[in-house]
């Protein structure tokens, strides 16, 4: 039966209120369109998610991440809520979906939860905007969040975004670089430790940067939309019964599920 609960009442079930975030917090996403969380994660919460995550890369083998998007140079994996309770966390979290429901206005659902993962001298992608022509300013649309699952450092592939391009309109990075996977002079790096969250307005513009270490650089990616919008991952469709009978009723109407 379809659940009667808001969006409004499913974000306040799950402690997901605006005074999760500081003024200043506010203000930082505001003006340049990412703040970063830390401490989200606790270090065992990281070890079961990087341990579940390497037994579903096993097990999927070259299929990893078909539901969404594979990637030359790294390892996905999508369709994580119907993967494991280890991933509960990254659509519940009560400070992320606050900070989430700033940039939307409180008009969201979870798009899709993938897990990116670059590899040993791969990762580099052209700066990028996730929507298209924003016409109307401020009308956001989109929202991720990156979930640290090694430390983000300036060797290993951090995400770089360039601070407040989310208010630059209609603009795209290709209309102003004539090459968008160059740096851009403005950029910053996201920088944080295993189990930090940077929570960013999917309208800035970013990118991953190479890794350039020996070992691989491991983060999920829980990434929101307007409710009026279609899910990257549509969760109806994929998620089996059995997972969504154990979801809250809040937890559903977060996924557009019930």
């Amino acid at each position: 039966m379809q659940s009667t609960m808001t969006i409004g009442e499913a974000l306040e079930s799950l402690g997901a209120l605006p005074g999760q975030l500081t003024d200043e917090e506010r203000s930082q996403l505001d003006r340049d369109g990412f703040l970063l969380i830390p401490e989200v994660l606790s270090a065992g919460q990281v070890a079961a998610v990087c341990d579940r995550l390497d037994a579903l890369l096993r097990a999927e083998g070259e299929g990893a991440g078909k539901e969404v998007h594979q990637e030359t140079g790294t390892e996905r994996l999508a369709n994580l809520v119907d993967k494991g309770r280890e991933f509960e966390p990254f659509f519940s979290h009560p400070k992320v979906l606050a900070a989430i429901a700033h940039v939307l206005n409180g008009d969201l659902k979870l798009s899709s939860l993938n897990a990116r993962f670059a590899l040993p001298g791969q990762g580099l992608q052209g700066l990028h905007a996730d929507w298209g022509r924003l016409e109307t300013p401020g009308a956001y649309q989109v929202c991720n969040s990156i979930w640290l699952l090694d430390d983000f450092t300036p060797e290993n592939g951090a995400t770089r975004a360039v601070p407040g391009s989310q208010t630059w309109g209609n603009r795209l990075p290709g209309d102003v670089m004539e090459d968008v996977h160059a740096p851009h002079p403005a950029e910053v790096l996201l920088l944080g430790q295993a189990g930090d969250v940077v929570v960013f307005n999917s309208h800035t513009w970013h990118g991953g940067t190479t890794n350039q270490t020996e070992r691989r650089r491991r983060a999920c990616h829980s990434y929101f939309c307007r409710r009026g919008q279609t899910q990257q991952l549509d969760q109806r469709a994929h998620l089996r019964e059995e997972t969504v009978s154990g979801l809250s009723d809040a937890a559903k109407v977060v996924l557009d599920v019930g």
